[in-house]
């Protein structure tokens, strides 16, 4: 993470009265122990040597970072405009084309640090162990659903029912519909690329 965006979570993460600093404990420094556990998969006892502070102390701030990260959603989540995005209706090259288009769709993995006794259910097609992450981006490249958890073996399609069946979760809209590509067939509200067609790359 870059320092720009780490001290930008920690200013909101303030400003909305989320995390509080500590006599013993600054926002950063809660911050940056929460960054560290997660992004590196380091066991509690190697931060506390490293940040010269006792295993209570850091399951404790790691706990109150995490409760205050999840309550972000009320800040960043909006629901989906349904309307034509100012990015194809101002395009000729994309309008009327689609203007019943509401984003993409795909899954992507991402490097999974997972114990031996479970490491063949995440091992992916290359070899490695990941997770599949599945996410919708709107035209204005901005995420509007992600499903995380789901082992590197998974199908793309079966992702895609599980997030359908999910009690909050994707939902198709009457008339609009989502771009994917071949491997999750042609259910409804969906449109994938013809089969044997190359599709001309456009510039931005």
């Amino acid at each position: 993470m870059r320092m720009i965006a780490f001290l930008n979570l920690c200013d909101i993460l303030s400003r909305n009265n989320l995390l509080q600093s500590t006599k013993s404990v600054n926002i950063r420094e809660q911050v940056v122990i929460f960054l560290h556990i997660i992004g590196h998969n380091v066991r509690l006892r190697v931060i506390g040597s490293k940040y010269y502070r006792s295993i209570e102390t850091i399951h404790r701030y790691f706990r109150v970072v995490l409760r205050a990260i999840l309550k972000l959603y009320k800040l960043v989540i909006r629901l989906l405009d349904e309307s034509t995005p100012s990015e194809i209706r101002n395009n000729p090259r994309f309008y009327p084309y689609f203007k019943d288009y509401i984003g993409a769709l795909d899954g992507t993995h991402v490097r999974a640090s997972v114990p031996r006794r479970i490491q063949g259910r995440f091992r992916n097609r290359k070899g490695g162990t990941t997770q599949n992450v599945f996410a919708i981006i709107t035209f204005n490249l901005k995420f509007f659903y992600v499903l995380v958890g789901w082992k590197g073996c998974a199908h793309d399609s079966r992702i895609l029912s599980d997030a359908l069946s999910r009690p909050i979760g994707l939902r198709i809209l009457e008339g609009k519909y989502y771009l994917v590509d071949a491997r999750y067939g042609i259910p409804n509200g969906y449109v994938t690329p013809y089969r044997g067609v190359r599709y001309q790359d456009f510039s931005a």
